[in-house]
């Protein structure tokens, strides 16, 4: 996803002298292409992260759009107070980008894991809220709200994994996109690259067809997709690397309780804390009940 969402800044920023772009001292190996061509708009700004908010802020004033870019956690909740009282409370283009979604850094553990930022977040109103779910996904979503008006946060997955089957890349503010096609009894639900994990499951779960739909664009949150889809489901399954509050696991709760719709939501989220071990993305999706397996065996205890 990374490698997609320059390329896209590459191709914008050829175009438009407004665009910049500021990071947290990470982004090697990736950031070069952009800072060979554009020296002049690239910002490292050090390992900063209040203070390059409160730097993209000043010049989103002046007119430019920037690119902050930092690890999800640092990118997002380290300088909550100055993206508040920054770009969501004047209502400035900054673009915030959180790289590495869920449980994308691993080893790294507890503090490199974006396992909160959306729920965080979500509650700052007039901020959008991107998480793609692929590569060509990334690339629709930058070059569709890359100059939307106000601020907005990208979560972008560290690693690719391939594109997710029926997605084909769409993306629009504000919808949901149905990848895969079921009775529409049972609805599984994905935010971020663990969609692939969603997809995989239903396909392995055989006898009870489901439809699988990627959540991109968080908020604003697709209300009427959501509600229209799951309009003669029986089950809404959430799949999400984050915590089980504040993600798209009460999102869907908010709107099959607001519209009362009478199909049951189960969550599949995080929902125990850390408890001193690391290990691979793999394994803290299977410990946390987030891969393809553990899907299939939640959605078989729930369906009658």
């Amino acid at each position: 996803m990374r490698q997609a969402f320059v390329q896209s800044l590459l191709e914008i920023a050829a175009q438009d002298g407004r665009l910049l772009v500021l990071t947290g001292d990470l982004g090697f190996m990736v950031f070069e292409p952009f800072a060979d061509r554009f020296p002049a708009r690239f910002i490292n700004a050090g390992v900063a992260e209040q203070n390059m908010v409160g730097v993209a802020t000043g010049l989103a004033e002046a007119g430019y759009i920037p690119f902050v870019y930092s690890i999800a956690p640092f990118a997002s909740l380290r300088p909550l107070e100055f993206i508040r009282n920054g770009p969501i409370l004047h209502n400035l283009p900054v673009r915030i980008v959180g790289v590495g979604t869920g449980f994308d850094y691993g080893h790294a553990g507890f503090t490199h894991h974006a396992i909160e930022d959306i729920g965080v977040l979500r509650t700052q109103r007039g901020l959008s809220i991107v998480v793609p779910a692929d590569a060509e996904q990334t690339r629709s979503a930058i070059l569709a709200t890359w100059n939307t008006p106000g601020p907005v946060y990208y979560s972008l997955g560290k690693a690719g994994r391939g594109p997710i089957p029926g997605l084909s890349g769409r993306f629009a503010l504000g919808r949901a996109e149905i990848v895969r096609v079921g009775s529409g009894e049972v609805v599984i639900l994905a935010m971020g690259s663990v969609a692939h994990e969603a997809v995989a499951a239903a396909e392995a779960l055989g006898r009870i067809d489901c439809t699988v739909v990627v959540l991109a664009s968080v908020a604003p949150p697709p209300s009427d997709d959501i509600a229209r889809i799951l309009s003669k489901a029986q089950i809404a399954v959430t799949v999400e690397t984050h915590v089980a509050v504040g993600g798209i696991g009460s999102l869907v709760s908010e709107i099959v309780a607001s519209r009362a719709l009478r199909c049951r939501v189960v969550s599949c989220a995080v929902r125990e804390g850390w408890d001193g071990r690391s290990g691979s993305t793999e394994w803290y999706l299977a410990r946390h009940g987030l891969d393809r397996q553990s899907v299939v065996r939640r959605i078989e205890a729930e369906y009658r």
